[in-house]
């Protein structure tokens, strides 16, 4: 049976982070309606996992705000193109993906990758990146830019995925949601870097277009992890 008190829990935490304009008002709208869909055909536990990435998000995101704000990249409140970009694989898996265990390795290969990209763009600002198809140094925000203290980050913020996925008992072994995490949030992120620095910088793809397409591969990947380990 359904605890509606879930989803007056959800309607609560897109009021909040709308009023602190994390999410303009279609963002905060596709959250609330995606995060239904997942309590009714997943569960509480699926949406918990993707409100810890929302969260670790807001938080990187918000780190050293004017510092990146003087460099011209502080993103500041993401719109509805944001969310679903980064979100609705994780969606489709958690909504079509009941618990076939692929689908699970799917659901959190795809968090993985957007929580270890997210972390591993707005902290990795730190350090002086390199272009990751020529290694050369770039500024700060440039496509396709990647760190060591950002790759440092991203897997830590992978890891996270996976022993919360364990933790909420998404996954009931430690190890196997762990290396699923760590490995498809590394390759999702490693593709978007990618992505950025071939496509995005000719203006051939745009910033929704390559986190769709790295969070695709992270769930690949997570499939495919689930099955080899």
């Amino acid at each position: 049976m359904i605890n509606w008190g879930y989803v007056i829990l959800l309607l609560l935490v897109g009021v909040f982070i709308y009023k602190r304009n994390a999410l303009d008002l279609l963002g905060t709208l596709a959250m609330v309606i995606m995060g239904i869909i997942i309590i009714f055909s997943a569960g509480i536990s699926w949406l918990i996992l993707i409100l810890l990435f929302l969260v670790l998000s807001l938080i990187a995101t918000r780190h050293s705000k004017y510092y990146k704000e003087n460099l011209g990249i502080y993103e500041g409140k993401r719109t509805a193109k944001n969310v679903i970009s980064n979100g609705v694989v994780a969606f489709i898996m958690a909504a079509f993906g009941g618990y076939y265990l692929p689908f699970v390795g799917g659901f959190i290969g795809a968090i993985a990758t957007a929580t270890a990209d997210t972390l591993a763009s707005e902290i990795g600002i730190h350090q002086e990146p390199r272009l990751i198809t020529s290694m050369k140094k770039v500024p700060s925000g440039t496509d396709g830019a990647v760190s060591v203290l950002g790759t440092v980050v991203g897997i830590f913020g992978a890891a996270i995925i996976g022993l919360t996925a364990f933790l909420l008992g998404i996954i009931d072994n430690p190890l196997l949601a762990l290396k699923i995490a760590v490995v498809s949030g590394t390759v999702g992120c490693f593709m978007d870097s990618i992505l950025g620095a071939v496509f995005e910088r000719r203006n051939l793809i745009n910033n929704e277009h390559v986190n769709l397409l790295a969070t695709i591969t992270g769930a690949v990947v997570g499939i495919l992890s689930t099955i080899w380990f």
